[in-house]
């Protein structure tokens, strides 16, 4: 009997299953975790290569008639690499690139820094109320205007690695934005607003 322990004790055969069960959750958590890493890269990659190529078209004098079609190609682009992806589209339109992103002009009348409701303010988009962003929404804007085009795009991890490291994020959520100036094609539209006071 002692002789079959000291044998037994002396087999290595099977060692090679143990040691593997002991790495492989790692070595998968590393491997699939590099392969996530490099999709979400790779749709990046895809979604400024399609932005970059998509405002250029926009900038063309056809840009705003051909809004949708351009619109389009952007998220059939992105469904090639992501195809559950869910893609919204912005575009914004200012005066000159210095407007990108600024509030509306207000007379700040009792001096506190910030609009109020019973203050006057320089109408910029048309809407006839006060924004934060004097940009006109949804609009490419015409000749030498500046576009702000974002897209969002959300889509759903590739890997359910998430829930192996306890997180609940399941969503990768990429976002990209350019700022371009349309061809002067024409002569650009001033816009110095409408004074409104309430």
């Amino acid at each position: 009997m002692i002789a079959f322990c000291r044998k037994l004790r002396q087999d290595e055969s099977g060692a090679t299953i143990v040691e593997f069960a002991v790495v492989a959750p790692i070595l998968f958590l590393v491997l699939f975790g590099g392969m996530e890493l490099a999709h979400v890269a790779y749709v990046k990659t895809t979604l400024r290569n399609a932005l970059q190529e998509a405002s250029r078209a926009s900038g063309l004098e056809d840009g705003s008639t051909n809004a949708a079609a351009i619109d389009q190609k952007v998220e059939k682009s992105i469904k090639r690499v992501a195809p559950d992806a869910d893609v919204k589209i912005k575009r914004t339109s200012y005066q000159d690139f210095s407007d990108v992103k600024t509030p509306e002009d207000f007379t700040d009348s009792n001096s506190n820094g910030r609009y109020d409701s019973t203050e006057c303010f320089v109408d910029i988009n048309g809407n006839k109320k006060w924004d934060s962003d004097r940009g006109r929404k949804k609009s490419q804007g015409g000749a030498d205007d500046a576009v702000l085009y974002e897209v969002e795009v959300k889509y759903e991890k590739i890997f359910p690695l998430w829930a192996l490291v306890g997180s609940s994020e399941k969503i990768t959520q990429l976002n990209a934005e350019t700022t371009l100036r349309n061809q002067p094609y024409g002569t650009q539209v001033p816009n110095e607003g409408v004074n409104i006071c309430p």
